[in-house]
């Protein structure tokens, strides 16, 4: 009889390839991350607190979470000049000591304007980290495993955000000054991380060949243009399961808790999956898996347009979920292959830049079809969207992967 168990030692090889070969350093911001979104409490709860714990209206709430946003959209800017023109250590170690300061006097302010103000510099102060956070294992890992770290910290970023986000829900109900401090202490825990459990001090000098590098010579880079473009147009698709999808299922006869169950759906995936699907995919060209990816993101939120029963949304969740598995780590991975040394900060800082402008535009998008076309049109809208990103990726597969194999004989050099 043949035996079909498997080999010895293979299920140890299966997790030393999703997890082993990354530094101390490495680890030691993947704790301090997890840390900090287990602790993310303040801003997934800030609309109710600032309706039910200070009264303020509708409206009011609505102003203040907009400039709440304003500053998120600030805070990488200044932080990809921080991480380039501070120590890593420090750009990201101090930002922590930031957040964790706006976050208090966001929680301490009681009039309308000062509740604006701390709200912009929270708001400002949450992504402040990113791009010293992307920069430095950009500096630690070899760009070989790169795609692994990235996706490991992205692992990681999911897992703390759930986790937190149900454990918000309980603490709310006993104060919501608890989310304020408790949501500090993970930022100044994230902090200590970095300043005490690392000893990288990593600010890397330009190779000979390489001129300085700022915000406006970044944008003049065609090829770091296109990859942005793509990362906006791959995350205004993906917000839809935010934005469109629980009005969808709202509109075909189904409660808030089916959405919820869809949703749970794709965390549960990721969690599971995704670290052995990244250390997987990272064998393969990896601006094809880009543009496989994006493709089957489009055809599962396109499938939403077939969908009129919980199950048949939880199919379409499943196989959008699974294009993401195939994005996660991979995207991040190549801008910082596309950065020169002195600027790994200010390409991350886009990067961040360019995923959070799906935030507005994806309401403004999914709303629009919606209304205009009918329960369809966003789905269709999505179909179209993910055949144009795998498009996109193939056509800059070829330059992007020659930039790619520079990068890696000028890390080679520099070492």
């Amino acid at each position: 009889m043949t035996d079909l168990r498997p080999p010895p030692g293979r299920f140890r090889q299966v997790l030393a390839g999703a997890y082993g070969g990354l530094p101390r350093a490495f680890w030691v911001q993947w704790t301090g991350m997890l840390a900090n979104r287990l602790g993310t409490f303040v801003q997934p709860f800030l609309a109710l607190y600032l309706t039910v714990a200070r009264g303020l209206t509708i409206a009011q709430a609505g102003v203040i979470l907009v400039i709440y946003g304003v500053g998120s959209l600030i805070g990488p800017l200044l932080g990809g000049l921080l991480a380039d023109h501070l120590n890593r250590r420090v750009a990201l170690g101090g930002s922590m000591v930031v957040s964790a300061a706006t976050l208090m006097a966001l929680g301490a302010a009681s009039t309308t304007p000062t509740i604006a103000i701390t709200a912009f510099a929270a708001g400002m102060a949450a992504d402040l980290y990113r791009p010293a956070s992307g920069a430095l294992i950009a500096d630690i890992v070899p760009v070989s495993q790169r795609a692994r770290a990235y996706g490991l910290l992205f692992w990681a970023n999911n897992l703390g955000f759930a986790v937190g986000a149900m454990a918000g829900g309980w603490l709310a109900e006993r104060g919501y000054g608890l989310l304020f401090v408790l949501d500090a202490a993970t930022c100044l825990v994230f902090g200590a991380l970095i300043f005490f459990a690392t000893k990288t001090n990593t600010r890397p000098k330009p190779a000979a060949h390489e001129p300085a590098v700022g915000y406006r010579t970044a944008l003049r880079d065609p090829l770091l243009l296109g990859m942005l473009g793509l990362t906006a147009l791959y995350a205004t698709i993906y917000t839809q399961a935010d934005v469109t999808l629980p009005l969808t299922m709202h509109g075909a006869g189904l409660s808030a808790a089916s959405y919820g169950i869809a949703l749970a759906v794709n965390g549960v995936l990721i969690v599971v999956l995704q670290p052995f699907a990244t250390a997987w995919l990272s064998r393969f060209n990896q601006m094809r898996v880009q543009a496989a990816s994006g493709a089957l993101l489009g055809v599962g939120f396109g499938l939403t347009a077939l969908a009129h029963s919980q199950w048949a949304f939880v199919g379409s969740v499943v196989v959008w979920t699974i294009g993401e598995l195939g994005t996660a780590g991979f995207a991040q991975s190549l801008i910082a292959d596309l950065a020169p040394t002195t600027a790994q900060g200010r390409y991350q800082a886009l990067f961040n830049l360019s995923r959070s402008s799906a935030y507005i535009l994806a309401p403004a998008a999914g709303t629009t079809a919606l209304s205009v076309f009918g329960p369809a049109g966003p789905w269709i809208g999505c179909l179209v969207s993910g055949l144009v990103l795998a498009a996109g990726y193939l056509v800059l597969a070829r330059p992007v992967l020659h930039r790619r194999a520079a990068a890696t004989r000028t890390t080679a050099a520099i070492a």
